[in-house]
């Protein structure tokens, strides 16, 4: 895979979709923050129904707080993992206001040093809140880097690393949600549908499906 076809791949990405984003709901900083955490092995969608109805009633590090773990429960049971998020969330929002003024950090270190949030979450906060080019790299990111040949890697902080040196600037800023979009409904785990692939010529996956 060499810098033109890279170019072209998001090129193609781009004019297909100019303005991708997210699929969690959120309208705040905080609010991005709270659904990435609880979106860890669970579904945009399933994080979307309970955040639907946790956020108009409580959307501040200090409204959260003030739920406990108990009442934050109450909101979010039906996501996986919800008793151990519940505690994390509580810590996150108590540090917030403890060290940040009650406002999401915009810095790795400080996002990391959050209760349930990893390197993964924090990039998708610094690239999605604050529109720094952070490559948050999730089990669709890392199948397509591999599988077109994009930025191969063993790990994914290898193809985390390898994405932001070798995707064209300009597209660096966006790239995260094309790709993972591109992984969630084109380039599938079981049955990539290379047919209807706007990338498909570009792409150098060996076993292409008809």
């Amino acid at each position: 895979m060499n810098k033109e076809k890279r170019t072209q791949i998001f090129t193609r990405l781009r004019d297909q979709n100019p303005n991708p984003t997210t699929e969690l709901n959120f309208s705040s900083p905080f609010e991005l923050l709270i659904a990435v955490i609880l979106s860890a092995q669970a579904t945009d969608v399933g994080v979307n129904k309970a955040t639907d109805k946790l956020f108009p009633v409580a959307n501040t590090p200090q409204a959260i707080f003030d739920l406990g773990v108990e009442g934050l429960k109450e909101y979010i049971k039906t996501i996986g993992l919800f008793n151990a998020k519940a505690e994390n969330v509580i810590k996150t929002c108590r540090i917030m206001l403890d060290q940040h003024e009650g406002e999401v950090p915009d810095t790795r270190e400080a996002l990391e040093a959050l209760p349930g949030v990893g390197r993964k979450t924090a990039n998708v906060v610094l690239n999605t809140a604050f529109k720094q080019p952070t490559m948050a790299v999730d089990t669709h990111i890392f199948r397509v880097s591999n599988r077109t040949g994009i930025a191969p890697g063993k790990n994914v902080l290898e193809v985390e690393k390898r994405l932001v040196r070798l995707i064209p600037k300009e597209f660096l800023l966006d790239a995260h949600h094309w790709l993972i979009l591109h992984g969630r409904y084109v380039c599938k785990a079981r049955k990539p549908q290379c047919g209807s692939c706007i990338i498909e010529d570009l792409c150098e996956f060996k076993e292409k499906t008809s």
